[in-house]
């Protein structure tokens, strides 16, 4: 992780201050998700940063909610992100905080700011302010309740804490300068009136502190040296530093870098959320999602993901990151890791004509040709096998390699066979079986007389095959932009069509009938895939598909798009 890693921009701003001794030598960094959705890829990437700089300084990592709008908050969004982070590998001790631990001194660093004349409580509607506070290019228009008194002001903001007036009737503004080149400097709102059940004080308030105004206090309270996020809130950085200054509190470094973009994805919580409640997905955890439950629920490893991050590293210059990087970093791992299996996916029979009828013998099957340590395991095979309906073809296309009348190729770990026949229905004309003999002398794969074959197919014996579900996952979107949609649409126009292919009939070697909960394997000549540990349940086993063996999507991007040219 990142204690290891090359030095990058905020490295180099850590190190300075280790030099110069800013903090004491003390480094503590936080993550701090407001609980209103789900934790996807692009918080693994900050998650892997704010955890990795503090181990690398032998300092802490604090995980907190920044749970100041609960509207939009939970306690399950609460919970996922607990899970999630555990899962990712980060400890954060006992220091598992909540902004709402510290709404009571908020309140008060609220209150001084009024006796110290810079806040003030506003009358004007959320429309006003935004039509006061002028442009880019025109200054904003002071409010007519900027130079109350502090007393009244103070008498008023105890009455927006105990209820005294409605929703969105009044606010507190800090007291900046409407005339500033930052417009989030034009007297920015601290506090609403929200009545609104919170997750955790429940309605004990019915006010409730702006993010930007709750978050710069929330890292000082705790003593953070680097509040570490994303770019879009460099723009926020002088309110950050404003405020702790107007109270000569406590000041951290606020540092930022590129958020993480990834092609034919969507990271806005907003549109996750949307996704889920519009049904376009079966929820957070689906496995076309980007979220780590989805993710996880897909089959990709905690380790891979910290290695994806580690690999695309910290920038400050926004790009966009091939999903293939993110699938590689996966398949790396799992080609050394996953034991490998025979399962067929859309099965045809296969029958062998000369070999004995009731005959079953066991074959011996490599479990990992990556990790010879991983040993053997016996696979059965006899008369009748499933082998994949696309390996077969009547007419074979030019440079077919595969089975097709006349064709002799390998069945894995066991003999030649030579196609003689194939039956058909007698109403569509499908082939429903494949004769086959095979020359007893090519067991284990190797012909005696130098022969060679040009294709290897894997197979599954017909009377040990463990039935299961296979689900196929490909994007979510078809365009690299999901938000390269029509005029009068949006991203869900690009949304995939064919992003889930459910095999309902798949034939599976009698190991995988033994997979435990969440085993990862390589299906052979197939990808890499995962037990759901969701979905599955006794007597129906369903595996996800985490990744193909080659990265499939490029490679027809790239032919579409020759011949679109």
């Amino acid at each position: 992780m990142e204690n290891n890693k090359e030095k990058n921009f905020i490295r180099e701003i850590v190190d300075e201050h280790m030099r110069t001794d800013r903090f004491d030598g003390k480094v503590r960094t936080r993550f701090p998700p407001e609980p209103n959705g789900y934790l996807h890829i692009g918080h693994a990437k900050a998650i892997c940063i704010d955890f990795g700089i503090a181990a690398a300084y032998n300092g802490l990592c604090n995980l907190r909610m920044d749970d100041t709008n609960p509207e939009k908050e939970e306690a399950e969004y609460v919970d996922s992100i607990i899970e999630d982070v555990k899962w990712l590998g980060f400890d954060w001790g006992d220091r598992l905080f909540y902004a709402s631990d510290y709404f009571e001194k908020i309140y008060g660093y609220a209150a001084e700011l009024i006796r110290l004349g810079k806040a003030y409580v506003c009358d004007l509607t959320a429309d006003q302010v935004r039509d006061t506070r002028g442009t880019l290019t025109e200054p904003g228009k002071n409010s007519p309740f900027r130079d109350r008194p502090a007393e009244e002001n103070l008498r008023l903001f105890e009455g927006m804490r105990n209820g005294e007036f409605p929703d969105g009737s009044r606010t507190l503004r800090a007291k900046i300068d409407m005339a500033s080149s930052h417009i989030i400097m034009r007297d920015p709102v601290l506090y609403r009136i929200k009545r609104e059940h919170h997750h955790r004080t429940g309605d004990k308030w019915c006010i409730y502190p702006m993010y930007d105004f709750a978050h710069c206090l929330s890292d000082s309270i705790e003593g953070i040296t680097h509040s570490i996020c994303t770019l879009e809130f460099e723009n926020n950085r002088p309110l950050y530093d404003w405020v702790l200054d107007a109270l000569g509190a406590y000041h951290p470094q606020q540092i930022e870098f590129a958020r993480l973009n990834i092609s034919h994805t969507i990271l806005s919580k907003r549109k996750l959320l949307e996704l889920v409640r519009d049904r376009r997905v079966t929820g957070w955890d689906d496995p076309r999602m980007p979220t780590l439950s989805g993710l996880r629920r897909r089959g990709y490893t905690a380790s891979a993901i910290r290695n994806f991050c580690d690999r695309i590293g910290v920038s400050k210059m926004d790009s966009i990151i091939d999903l293939a990087v993110l699938e590689n970093a996966v398949r790396e791992e799992l080609n050394k890791t996953a034991p490998r299996a025979m399962a067929v996916l859309r099965p045809l029979k296969l029958v062998i004509t000369n070999y004995p009828e009731g005959k079953t013998e066991e074959l011996d099957a490599v479990n990992n040709p990556e990790d010879p340590s991983a040993g053997t395991r016996k696979v059965p095979f006899g008369r009748e096998l499933y082998i994949e309906r696309d390996d077969f073809r009547e007419v074979p296309p030019p440079k077919f390699y595969r089975l097709s009348p006349g064709k002799e190729v390998r069945l894995r770990y066991a003999y030649f066979v030579k196609c003689v026949d194939c039956v058909k229905d007698a109403k569509t004309g499908e082939v429903t079986e494949v004769r086959c003999v095979y020359d007893p002398a090519t067991r284990g794969g190797d012909a005696p007389d130098g022969r060679k074959v040009k294709a290897t197919l894997h197979w599954v014996s017909a009377a040990h095959a463990v039935n299961a579900e296979v689900r196929l996952y490909g994007n979510l979107f078809t365009k690299r932009d999901p938000n390269d949609a029509p005029e009068r649409s949006d991203y869900r126009a690009n949304l995939n069509k064919n992003s889930l292919e459910i095999l309902a009939s798949c034939k599976m070697e009698p190991s995988l009938g033994e997979a435990k909960t969440a085993g990862r394997y390589q299906f052979e000549r197939l990808g890499y895939f995962y037990l759901d540990p969701v979905a599955s349940q006794e007597g129906k086993r369903i595996f996800n598909r985490t990744v193909s063996l080659k990265d499939e999507w490029t490679k027809l991007e790239q032919k579409s798009l020759k011949k679109s040219q």
